[in-house]
């Protein structure tokens, strides 16, 4: 553990002695670095940026840079990152803007592969995977346990739901649902639930099954959306995870993909 002797470190950067710098990092003023993390080499990371600990840095990302959102002038902006992460090679992760809320913000225990982009204001929960050139746009929320693959797209203030899975070359321009299987032949459809991923995540049998009616209700091409919602209410069993679906699709502000 220690600052490798090439890694160029601001004073006002406060890195955990028990921290690890790899040769030719560089890291600006207000980054905080926690106790075993990580980071290989060849990083740039600038502040306020907060970093957790246990994290694995891999070459070659850039974090905590200025936005790309041309409204973006300067003001004080952050990145925070949680614990036990994976960053891969090439990644690039943007702090926030004023206009968001002036955060982006990344969980625990994710996965997000390399050249994968993180825009700003976007957040990502827990125990995620972006795959290899997943990009988010800004505003983006990703809840946890979501599964976005290799080339995935997803629009600006779009919402990924829990434990959703998007195949990858998905263009995602509206709200995943929770729990549900997303990929886009050419634009995204809803084919149902994320039966094998519930099923890894130990999720009862009566849970999923319910959710493959629900999904197959919204999938019906003679019910519109509030359509198909009463009937789920009707006919499904209420499980907590439906309860969750419905309120998931209630605060849409952008339509859900079916």
């Amino acid at each position: 553990m220690g600052v490798h002797p090439t890694a160029i470190v601001d004073p006002a950067a406060r890195i955990h002695p028990d921290a690890e710098i790899g040769p030719y990092c560089i890291i600006g003023a207000e980054v905080e670095i926690g106790a075993r993390t990580r980071l290989m080499g060849h990083l740039y990371i600038e502040g306020p940026t907060w970093i957790g600990e246990d994290n694995l840095f891999f070459p070659y990302s850039t974090v905590g840079v200025a936005s790309q959102d041309l409204k973006y002038r300067g003001e004080r902006t952050e990145t925070r990152i949680g614990h036990r992460n994976r960053i891969r090679e090439f990644v690039t992760i943007h702090r926030g803007t004023a206009g968001g809320g002036g955060l982006t913000e990344i969980g625990d225990d994710n996965l997000i592969m390399a050249y994968a982009h993180v825009a700003h204001d976007a957040r990502i929960g827990s125990h995620c995977i972006l795959g290899n050139a997943a990009t988010l746009a800004g505003h983006v929320t990703i809840q946890d346990w979501a599964i976005i693959e290799a080339f995935s797209g997803v629009h600006q203030f779009c919402r990924i739901g829990r434990h959703a899975f998007v195949g990858g070359y998905s263009v995602i321009t509206q709200d995943v649902l929770p729990y549900s299987m997303t990929v886009t032949p050419r634009e995204s459809h809803l084919y149902g639930a994320n039966r094998v991923g519930l099923e890894r995540r130990g999720f009862p049998p009566e849970a999923i099954d319910a959710l493959h009616k629900a999904f197959r209700l919204l999938r019906s091409d003679k019910l519109n959306t509030s359509q198909a919602v009463e009937r789920i209410r009707a006919e499904v069993t209420q499980t907590a995870e439906i309860a969750e679906l419905l309120e998931f699709i209630q605060t849409s502000e952008r339509g859900i993909i079916k």
